[in-house]
């Protein structure tokens, strides 16, 4: 009988043992922060030809080895290898939907793609095309612009309500215009219709070019003014880079030698150093 007694208690003690240990395995365990990479769903990029690396690899084209977000070249540490090196487990789980000459009523669509492909983190930078395609009469109203950031964001939050978005500002294009009028290559490169509303006519000082110049810029002033608030009206699962990329001092040699426009890979990786300071997932 004793020795029953013994194997029971022996039993017991071994049950108790199992259920402490499952119950502290349930307990929540303090963490510094809880990037998007700890889920399985990976990285997706949302935008226009910034976003795709565009130019980047010296061909007029899209280069997404050398994005800001989702890169996976070496030649930039895009906001992809920084989360590679916290959590090995999103390695080739990048989905880049972004694409040239996207506008803001593009984000839907791409956002959609982004929920099928369970994606955990999401950057958006959009903006440029809707200023720039075409010229001043041609741009996006504010309005419908908002409207259109809007509806992908809202795709993003009812798709996937748990995933971080990052809303990137759209950099500061009359800045390329002040550094880069004076530059024969860079008008010369201008000149094959590369943002009219802002590079047409790159020299010449007439009033209504000037005009016209200044309204690009307080056009992406508002815009950028809409992507904060629809952010914060997102919620705490978006993150506005707080005006970071627009506030880049943007100089020549961050530009590809092809189109004086796009950022080559020395541009991305700045655009991505930047944002990924605001980011929140910095460890």
């Amino acid at each position: 009988m004793p020795r029953r007694w013994v194997a029971a208690l022996a039993c017991l003690a071994a049950l108790v043992a199992l259920a402490c240990e499952g119950g502290n395995s349930a307990e929540p365990r303090p963490t510094t922060s809880a990037p998007p990479s700890s889920g399985p769903g990976g990285i997706a990029a949302l935008g226009d030809s910034i976003s795709t690396g565009f130019a980047s690899c010296l061909v007029l084209t899209s280069c997404e080895r050398n994005s800001w977000s989702t890169g996976d070249g070496l030649r930039v540490q895009s906001h992809y290898r920084r989360l590679l090196e916290q959590n090995a487990a999103i390695r080739d789980r990048t989905y880049n939907h972004a694409r040239p000459g996207a506008r803001a009523d593009a984000l839907a669509g791409q956002a959609q793609a982004a929920v099928r492909d369970r994606a955990d983190y999401v950057t958006v930078l959009i903006g440029a095309n809707d200023v720039c395609r075409g010229g001043v009469d041609a741009m996006t109203p504010v309005a419908q612009f908002r409207a259109d950031v809007d509806r992908g964001l809202r795709v993003l939050r009812t798709g996937r309500p748990k995933a971080r978005v990052l809303v990137v500002s759209i950099p500061d294009l009359y800045r390329l215009w002040e550094v880069g009028h004076d530059d024969a290559r860079a008008t010369r490169a201008w000149r094959r219709g590369i943002c009219p509303a802002l590079l047409a006519d790159a020299t010449s000082t007439a009033p209504a070019d000037r005009a016209r110049r200044a309204a690009v810029r307080d056009r992406i002033d508002a815009y950028n003014a809409e992507l904060k608030a629809a952010c914060r009206a997102y919620g705490s699962r978006c993150r506005h880079d707080g005006g970071a990329l627009h506030k880049v001092r943007f100089t020549l040699d961050l530009l590809n030698p092809l189109d004086w426009f796009h950022p080559n890979a020395t541009g991305q990786g700045r655009i991505a150093e930047v944002t990924w300071r605001s980011s929140g997932l910095a460890s």
